[in-house]
């Protein structure tokens, strides 16, 4: 039992140390169901400036009347939005000492290894809890350099002039359906601002959790790289699994200025009742450099196609993706490259594993508009198979309005067999040690693209999630 009342319990037995919950008393509570008066509520406790509650009642009008796309996977019916609480929070400013966290909190981080993590090698840590930051520090060399790395809300309320600048200049709440749904409800997540020339040697990381049962959670990240300047960040996500529907819908903005160079690495390792449906969108200026690493892992359904606009002259992007289903799990996600300037670059590289019936589902698409000539253009999907019905499809979209443009697409599909297996075990390995190597080896090309102890803690995941599978006997 923890000093502010609140006990964990030790989750449901399957030995993941993600899969518990904390009891907490929560100090605001919006309760179940979006409405006017949900939005008015998650404002006023904010104490927000009246445009910005404009800015979320005009999204909940967008959410009302948005349907979802003909192609989605999911219905905009199949999740009943009156079941789920929309903002729940203990307190409204994060703590920028460890000790002072609350203590049901702060033992839910401390199982996880968030502290631990920055402790090792991390320039700064958020820590975000249900709807609100619990934790937020970032390392005294870098504040005096100009770096902000604060909550959302702090972003707004204490550096507005930046925040509002490029604040929903690239995911308007009439984007998508998710999007006008997080604009409405949105809470959390981090604002990051590095000034120019400025390079942050180290990563910075957030790590969003969900605690409650019947709960959405909608941070909003926003991230400007000044010029010249360079940044890797780091998100990590986990949530306990629930019987009933969790909902986690973020919106990702990063702006990189010109000659910025910027990292966004993503590992989210959900539990199977989640909806994950997430619009992240980057924009390179002229030389600048963008990469998403993207890692997604458990979730009923996944949505997440990040998108790089390539906005200026030698503008350079890059999407590496990582997706494993099992079971009922569908994971549907992919890449954008849209280029609208001359000589811009760009790579999208995806790579998927389906388990026992897991579904998986790349949709790229790659634009150059009239103006965007000389640009060069790759992707690639690779997917692997593992026992009965297992899914995957590429879905690619070319659309080259540009001159001399080279656009290339390739994919490739396997399934491991019984006669690789056979081969294997002959050689005096085991059939779980047999299948290890075969599933690390097609992924390690890209695990090698995350820093080490995420690419270790990344590996140990894949397995997890292969438990389940090995034994089964029969691979074709």
């Amino acid at each position: 039992m923890g000093a502010d009342g609140g006990s964990c319990d030790s989750g449901d037995g399957t030995g993941a140390e993600w899969d518990f919950s904390c009891e907490t008393d929560y100090a605001y509570d919006a309760g179940y169901g979006l409405s006017e008066e949900t939005v008015r509520y998650i404002s006023s406790i904010k104490d927000e400036p009246e445009w910005l509650l404009q800015f979320r009642l005009n999204s909940l009008k967008q959410f009302e009347k948005i349907d979802m796309p003909h192609w989605a996977p999911l219905k905009k019916s199949d999740i009943n939005y009156g079941e789920i609480r929309y903002y729940l929070a203990r307190e409204q400013l994060p703590r920028k000492n460890w000790d002072d966290v609350p203590a049901a909190v702060r033992e839910t981080f401390d199982r996880l290894g968030v502290p631990e993590n920055e402790r090792k090698f991390l320039a700064g840590v958020e820590a975000q809890f249900d709807s609100e930051m619990a934790y937020a520090n970032l390392r005294e060399e870098l504040t005096s350099q100009g770096v902000l790395f604060v909550s959302s809300s702090d972003g707004l309320r204490d550096h507005g002039e930046i925040f509002r600048q490029y604040f929903a200049t690239l995911v308007p709440p009439g984007d998508n359906t998710f999007a006008a749904l997080n604009g409405a409800a949105f809470s959390g997540g981090s604002f990051i601002y590095v000034p120019p020339g400025v390079h942050v040697a180290q990563p910075l990381q957030a790590y969003f959790r969900i605690n409650a049962e019947q709960f959405g959670q909608f941070e909003r990240t926003l991230i400007v790289v000044g010029e010249n300047a360079e940044l890797t960040y780091l998100e990590g996500c986990t949530a306990p699994r629930f019987e009933s529907t969790t909902l986690h819908a973020a919106v990702v903005e990063v702006i990189a200025l010109q000659g910025a160079k910027v990292q966004y690495i993503t590992v989210q390792n959900w539990s199977d009742n989640v909806y994950n449906l997430v619009t992240k969108r980057a924009k390179a200026m002229a030389g600048a450099e963008i990469r998403w690493i993207d890692c997604n892992i458990g979730s009923a359904l996944t949505m997440k196609y990040p998108a790089l606009i390539l906005a200026g002259e030698r503008a350079r992007g890059e999407v590496l993706s990582i997706s494993v289903a099992k079971g009922k799990q569908r994971q549907d996600t992919g890449a954008r490259a849209i280029h609208i300037c001359p000589n811009s670059s760009s790579q999208l590289i995806s790579k998927s594993l389906s388990i026992d019936g897991g579904s998986t589902t790349f949709r790229g698409q790659i634009l150059t508009a009239a103006n965007a000539h000389e640009c060069r253009c790759h992707s690639r999907c690779d997917a692997m198979l593992i026992g009965e019905n297992a899914q995957s499809q590429t879905l690619p979209k070319i659309d080259c309005r540009g001159r001399n443009c080279t656009i290339e697409h390739e994919a490739s599909l396997s399934k491991i067999s019984d006669e690789q297996l056979f081969y294997l075990r002959s050689r005096g390995m085991g059939e779980s040690q047999a299948l290890s190597l075969m599933v690390n080896g097609f992924f390690n090309d890209l695990i090698r693209e995350f820093p080490m102890e995420y690419g270790v803690e990344l590996k140990r995941l894949i397995e997890m999630e292969m438990d389940d599978a090995k034994g089964h006997g029969q691979w074709m």
